[in-house]
C-alpha cells in the first residue's frame, strides 16, 4: 500500500522559509512524477512544482522562491520554499504518480505565512 506522509509546514513570517518534506512507502513500481500542490481555503487545488526525472516544472507564482528536489535512494520529494509570502498560505499535499498510471496524496500539511 502506497503511503505519502507530508512534513515541515507550520507559521512562519512573510519573508521567512520552511522545507516540506514527503516521505512515501509501499511503492514497488516506477515514479512517473513526484510533486507539491496547495489548497487555499475557497480555491481550487493548484500544482506548485513537480520534478520528474531531472526536469522541474514550477508555478509561475512561485518561480524564483520556490525549489523542488528528490531523494531517488529513498522516494523523498522536498519542497523547499524561500521568500513566503502570505498568498502562499494554504494546506500542501504530495502527489506521486506511477507508472502506469496511478497517482496517490498524502494528508497535507499546513502553511501559514503572516504578513
Amino acid at each position: 500500500q502506497v503511503q505519502l506522509v507530508e512534513s515541515g509546514g507550520g507559521l512562519v513570517q512573510a519573508g521567512g522559509s520552511l522545507r516540506l518534506s514527503c516521505d512515501t512507502s509501499g511503492i514497488t513500481t516506477r515514479i512517473i512524477t513526484m510533486g507539491w500542490y496547495r489548497q487555499a481555503p475557497g480555491k481550487q487545488r493548484e500544482l506548485v512544482a513537480s520534478i520528474s526525472g531531472g526536469s522541474t516544472n514550477y508555478a509561475d507564482s512561485v518561480k524564483g522562491r520556490f525549489s523542488i528536489s528528490r531523494d531517488i535512494t529513498k522516494n523523498t520529494v522536498f519542497l523547499q520554499m524561500n521568500s513566503l509570502k502570505p498568498e502562499d498560505t494554504a494546506v500542501y499535499y504530495c502527489n506521486v504518480r506511477l507508472w502506469p498510471g496511478n497517482a496517490y496524496w498524502g494528508q497535507g500539511t499546513q502553511v501559514t505565512v503572516s504578513s
